[in-house]
């Protein structure tokens, strides 16, 4: 049993460190074009982008889940 907790305990921390060095290399990019003043643009080019993306998968979720409008949700 203590050698399936060890493993388990493993794998989360190598999910965090990628997760944590991902971040780390995000924030690094965003702030290498902020400096060459090039993040006002990319965000310009990226928000059409963003906003399709998140259109077309909240179309294909649509259909999914609970439907909107019913129990707890409703009075909110």
């Amino acid at each position: 049993m203590e050698t399936v907790l060890d493993l388990l305990l493993i794998r989360f921390a190598v999910i965090a460190g990628v997760a944590v060095v991902l971040a780390l290399a995000v924030f690094a990019v965003a702030v290498a074009l902020k400096r060459k003043g090039k993040l006002d643009a990319l965000r310009r080019h990226a928000t059409p982008l963003v906003r399709d993306t998140a259109r077309l998968l909240a179309e294909r979720g649509a259909g999914r889940g609970r439907p909107r409008g019913r129990g707890r949700d409703a009075r909110r």
